[in-house]
Parts: C-alpha cells; sequence; structure tokens
C-alpha cells in the first residue's frame, strides 16, 4: 500500500511536469541507478529530524525567514489538512505542509478575487523544505506534487506565499506551472514589512 502511493505520487507528477513542458529525468546514463525517493505521510516520530532538517536549511537558506521559538509547533500548528516527508535512500530529507488558509495568508484572498471562488476553496501550501544535501534530486517537486495531489482530492484549489527573497522556492514553482497572481508586502511586525510572492496551482 505504502509503496503503491509512492508510485501514484510519481506518475501524478511526471504528467504535470510533461504537461507544464518540465523534463523531471536528470541526464544520466541508462545504467545509471537512481536514488531511492519517496513521499509518505509524516508520523508523529518524524517531528524532531525534521527540526533538525529544517535548521540546517534555516543555516543555509535563511528559511524560515524568523526562526520560530518552538519549531516542532510551527511545523504542526495550524488548521492542518496533511503532512508529508521525503526521504532519499531512507533518510528523511524533506517535508510539505497542506492547510486551510489562515490570518495572513494572502495568496487564498488573491485566489478568490480573481475567480469568484470563495476563500475556503483553496488550501494553502507550506513548510516546504529540502536538506541542502539532498537537493538536485527533484524531491521539492515531489513534495509539491503530493501536497497538490491531496488539495485537488478535496476539490480545493492549492495556492501558496513565498518570501520574494527566497528565488530558488519562486524558480521552483514558475518551473512547475504556478501562476504568480501577485508581489506584496506584509507586515510581520512594527519593525518588519516583507515583500510577498503569492502563486496559485495550474488550473
Amino acid at each position: 500500500m505504502f509503496l503503491a502511493g509512492c508510485a501514484s505520487v510519481a506518475l501524478w507528477l511526471y504528467a504535470l511536469c510533461s504537461y507544464s513542458g518540465v523534463n523531471i529525468e536528470n541526464s544520466r546514463a541508462p545504467d545509471e541507478k537512481r536514488p531511492s525517493r519517496c513521499v509518505r505521510r509524516r508520523a508523529d516520530g518524524d517531528v524532531e529530524e525534521c527540526v533538525r532538517v529544517l535548521a540546517e536549511v534555516h543555516e543555509r537558506d535563511g528559511y524560515p525567514m524568523n526562526w520560530p521559538s518552538q519549531p516542532g509547533e510551527w511545523l504542526s500548528g495550524g488548521p492542518l489538512l496533511g503532512s508529508w516527508v521525503a526521504e532519499l535512500e531512507g533518510r528523511l530529507v524533506g517535508h510539505i505542509s497542506l492547510s486551510q488558509g489562515g490570518e495572513g495568508d494572502l495568496a487564498p484572498m488573491l485566489w478568490s478575487e480573481r475567480s469568484g471562488a470563495t476563500r475556503g476553496m483553496t488550501a494553502v501550501v507550506s513548510r516546504l523544505f529540502v536538506a541542502p544535501q539532498a537537493r538536485g534530486h527533484r524531491i521539492g517537486a515531489l513534495l509539491i506534487g503530493q501536497a497538490v495531489e491531496e488539495a485537488r482530492r478535496r476539490g480545493l484549489h492549492p495556492v501558496l506565499d513565498v518570501v520574494a527573497s527566497d528565488a530558488a522556492a519562486a524558480a521552483l514553482y514558475e518551473r512547475l506551472g504556478w501562476d504568480l497572481m501577485a508581489t506584496v508586502e506584509q507586515q510581520w511586525s512594527p519593525h518588519q514589512t516583507v515583500a510577498i510572492r503569492c502563486y496559485a496551482a495550474p488550473s
């Protein structure tokens, strides 16, 4: 059942990327072995390792921009619809969450204004990160594919917000065909205003 689910995600993502003009295959010799990758539901016992990977990402890339005082709760808080982790050769290397839009989420509001649908018809993709040493294996694309598949299954349209300074994340979303709805400024605190890029998944 677990392997079948992973295969389903991989096939779905292949179709999406092919439609978007993205080649998910790395250039390699035909007989070169591809590292084993899989996406699965996050378990309670995964949180500690997720926090460790998140700390590596924060140190290297500055994500999240403001390190949370309780990173485990930051990963698990909010009205979650699901959270998943990615494994590479059996090692946890990535994470993503899907949730109902909450206060401060800009993308659901923009999608509602654009489509005429209510904000409740969206699902917010968030908490996406991949261990620095695992990049280059399309882990981020696999995780996004899983979150999008779950949103579609629920009849919801996937959207997300990302800080404008995170050029690598923005490039990934756009490579997968996500539509930039707007770039807006959001005040996170009395002394911090941040530019946010708001995306919607392709229809």
